[in-house]
């Protein structure tokens, strides 16, 4: 069953009542909630998302409800709820699906320590992926959300989860977020793109969550191999310019925007030592995103060139 299954209003009553398991790639969220903001948000921006009724297990159980007391009347709020508990202040009403949009990344972020989690975007194409870590402010979403538009699988935006068996990504396709200039941006680079509602007066500025294409949602459960580790930097103005870097200033670079980097401990250095010598290293820094899409199409074509051709009969 799709979420798109749900009218609105139904959609409205089922997270009212006993809520909805929603599954994002390896993992499984019960949702409840009574929020307008958030009802909608999840009917515009996981429409394709599979989901099921609460029927045993789920990974996360998350609710996102009204602040009390006075709250509820003079400058209202709402409040993220993880198991019943609330592990973050209340933010204003309007603010609901943003909340929800970081609150999951914080489940994964602190509960998923069975693989080694970043703070990158990451997309695949060829069945190679490339890993995008970076700062907030750095461009990195603008850029992940401009790559899938030109056909390029999105795994995450935020967290790129590595299988600490493997070494590959595990796909965490959700909807892309974007904050402030980059709005405008991506909805004037790609039209056709479905952007949901902005957001104003967050801790980041005016907010807006870009649709995750189907096929990358339908795709959820097919993992990736690194082939390389980008490193970008958005410069107004600049053109685009890709510089290798050396593999063991990627690797610390790597381990800086490692959430749980402490906690997986060897086994994560060694998958992550794996990863960074079998794959090519750069920094990246760009000011236009058609320059941006020629350099990454030109480091698909490069890897699909090593490939060794086929032998014929």
């Amino acid at each position: 069953m799709k979420l798109s299954d749900f009218s609105e209003p139904a959609l409205t009553r089922q997270l009212a009542g006993e809520g909805l398991v929603l599954h994002t790639g390896p993992f499984s969220v019960h949702v409840r909630t009574t929020m307008s903001s958030v009802v909608q948000g999840l009917s515009i921006l996981y429409r394709d998302y599979d989901v099921s009724h609460m029927q045993g297990y789920a990974d996360f159980h998350v609710q996102l409800v009204a602040g009390g007391g006075l709250r509820r009347w003079y400058k209202p709020q709402v409040r993220f709820l993880f198991d019943g508990f609330a592990p973050f202040k209340p933010l204003p009403l309007d603010q609901a699906f943003p909340m929800f949009e970081w609150g999951l990344n914080w489940c994964v972020a602190n509960h998923m320590h069975n693989c080694l989690i970043l703070h990158a975007a990451v997309v695949e194409r060829g069945g190679y992926a490339v890993v995008l870590p970076a700062p907030p402010g750095s461009g990195k979403s603008t850029l992940c959300a401009a790559l899938v538009t030109r056909g390029w699988r999105l795994l995450s935006d935020e967290l790129t989860i590595v299988s600490l068996d493997d070494g590959t990504i595990v796909p965490l396709p959700r909807p892309v977020g974007l904050k402030n200039h980059s709005i405008a941006v991506m909805k004037a680079f790609a039209p056709h793109c479905t952007v949901g509602n902005e957001t104003r007066d967050t801790n980041k500025g005016t907010v807006a969550h870009m649709r995750a294409p189907r096929q990358s949602v339908e795709q959820a459960l097919t993992p990736a191999r690194v082939g390389w580790v980008v490193f970008p930097t958005y410069q107004s103005g600049a053109p685009a310019r890709l510089e290798k870097l050396g593999k063991a200033g990627a690797f610390m670079r790597v381990v800086q925007n490692a959430f749980n980097f402490n906690v997986v401990g060897v086994k994560g250095f060694d998958v992550l030592k794996g990863i960074i010598d079998d794959c090519a290293c750069y920094e990246f820094s760009y000011g236009q995103l058609e320059q941006a899409m020629d350099v990454f199409d030109s480091l698909a074509a490069s890897r699909v060139a090593e490939k060794p051709a086929q032998k014929t009969a």
